[in-house]
């Protein structure tokens, strides 16, 4: 399950696109369940999150993991990138960097929130 920011166009649109794309569910911040809430970090409202089973994917992790999920052929080449040094960090920080230009990209891509499960695959 794809846990987005749904005040957000932007942060709307990109779930639409990966849900689009993998077996995903998504819910926004404001409809989830105490469970769910219970599942993620205390900050959860700092980025996007991936639910699994039984793994919590946070923001660049999250976008990785939903992005290998969506298009298996990415695996390796993500395996090979998470073993290169400083990767894990630039990643994070190309997040970050995206997250605070959310206005800007949301002028290009952007959607009316919110997205919940019924577009689901």
């Amino acid at each position: 399950m794809v846990v987005y920011d749904d005040d957000c166009g932007f942060c709307t649109w990109c779930a639409e696109w990966i849900v689009r794309r993998g077996a995903f569910d998504a819910v926004g911040f404001a409809n989830l369940t105490p469970q769910q809430q219970s599942r993620l970090p205390a900050d959860f409202t700092d980025c996007a999150h991936l639910l699994t089973d039984t793994d919590v994917y946070s923001c660049g992790e999250a976008v990785e993991e939903a992005l290998i999920r969506a298009y298996p052929g990415l695996q390796r080449p993500f395996w090979v990138l998470d073993h290169v040094p400083g990767y894990v960090g630039l990643r994070e920080r190309l997040y970050d960097w995206v997250g605070d230009h959310r206005p800007w990209f949301g002028r290009i891509w952007s959607a009316e929130p919110p997205v919940e499960s019924g577009h689901q695959r």
